[in-house]
Order: structure tokens, then sequence, then C-alpha cells
């Protein structure tokens, strides 16, 4: 059973996607929660809107950065992962996983409408950012 949005701006958000986009865009909602809800150190997430999207927030914690994701029509069968772009995130996953992923700049991983999403390597990429913070004051 999907988790229910506590802000019913996040909530109008996801029912706008096209259907399809919303039944992708869902699913990373849910990884992103069950990935948080495993990894020790990153607490409750607050689901919120950021610059418009999706974002999720280790606000509690402090453990980690943003993770957003979105559709945009100007590229209607495509979606998205945002990770901060002042991070080393993105060149982590391209260094961990140079062939799974298509990436955007330092910014995003972005997913094609007919892919099959590498949910073990995304689950790493998505702790990763959760537990940022947390793991840079451990260095």
């Amino acid at each position: 059973m999907p988790r229910a949005f506590d802000q019913p701006a996040v909530a109008a958000k996801f029912a706008a996607y096209p259907r399809a986009m919303r039944d992708k865009l869902l699913a990373l909602r849910e990884l992103v929660f069950e990935v948080a809800a495993n990894t020790d150190g990153v607490g409750p997430l607050e689901e919120t809107l950021k610059w418009g999207e999706p974002a999720y927030v280790t606000a509690q914690s402090k453990s980690g950065s943003t993770v957003r994701m979105d559709w945009k029509p100007a590229q209607p069968r495509h979606y998205a992962m945002y990770f901060h772009c002042q991070t080393r995130l993105i060149d982590s996953f391209r260094t961990l996983f140079p062939h799974t992923f298509a990436f955007a700049g330092e910014r995003a991983i972005v997913f094609a409408e007919d892919d099959v999403l590498p949910a073990e390597e995304l689950r790493c990429c998505i702790a990763m950012a959760l537990t940022y913070h947390l793991r840079a004051a451990k260095r």
C-alpha cells in the first residue's frame, strides 16, 4: 500500500503528473522512504516541495543531502532524481556505476520511461545522499 502524503501540496504535485510518469515517480518515492528506514543514522524524512519538485530532507537527523525527483513536460519520456550539485554525489555515482545510469551534469540521474530501475544500485545512491553529511563528519 502506498505511503500517505503528509502535505496536500506534495500530493497535488504527484496527482498532476501524467499517469505513466506518476507511477514511476511514486515508485521512486517508495524507494527513498524504504532506503531511509533501512539506513542507520537517517531517521524520519520530511517530504516537501523544493523548487516545485517533491523533495526528501533529513530534517531531524541532518544526516544527508536533499533528494528531489520530477518529470518535466519539455522531456515527456524522461523523469529524474536530483541531488545537490555542489556535492560530490554524482561524481561518486559515475565512479561506482559508470554504465548503469544516465546522468545530467552534476545534479541528476535521468530515467527513460521504459527503463527498468536498477534498484540495488539506486538504493546505494539514495543511501549515499541521505548520509552525505554523516559520512563527511566521519572523514
